[in-house]
């Protein structure tokens, strides 16, 4: 079954520190774009970071730029994105994701995301 599996969320107190998992099962992720995208209450979900499998570039939100960290274990068949510097505005459900444009169709997987709070 192929299935991406996220952890590490939870409540932080603002400038604090988180750093979020996935692991991939089922499939290699070297050969996928994968990203980090959040969706807080009320709003609608948004892309937070990427790495393209195409040359290995990272992008990053405005809102998150010089705080959030994406990377990634191939060996591990892992990503992360790893949070400082948290702000309440970061509350989210936060959704790891896998795209792959294949014969003409593209293939989506979401993890089942994982809460992050930021409040004092």
């Amino acid at each position: 079954q192929l299935q991406l599996v996220e952890s590490g969320g939870g409540l932080v107190q603002p400038g604090g520190s988180l750093r979020l998992s996935c692991a991939a099962s089922g499939f290699t992720l070297n050969y996928w774009h994968i990203g980090w995208f959040r969706q807080a209450p009320g709003k609608e979900r948004e892309g937070v970071s990427c790495i393209s499998s195409s040359d290995g570039s990272t992008n990053y939100a405005d809102s998150v730029k010089g705080r959030f960290t994406m990377s990634r274990d191939n060996a591990k068949n892992t990503f992360y994105l790893q949070m400082n510097s948290l702000k309440p505005g970061d509350t989210a459900v936060y959704y790891c994701n896998a795209r792959q444009f294949k014969l003409l169709k593209w293939y989506d997987y979401w993890g089942q995301g994982t809460q992050v709070t930021v409040s004092s």
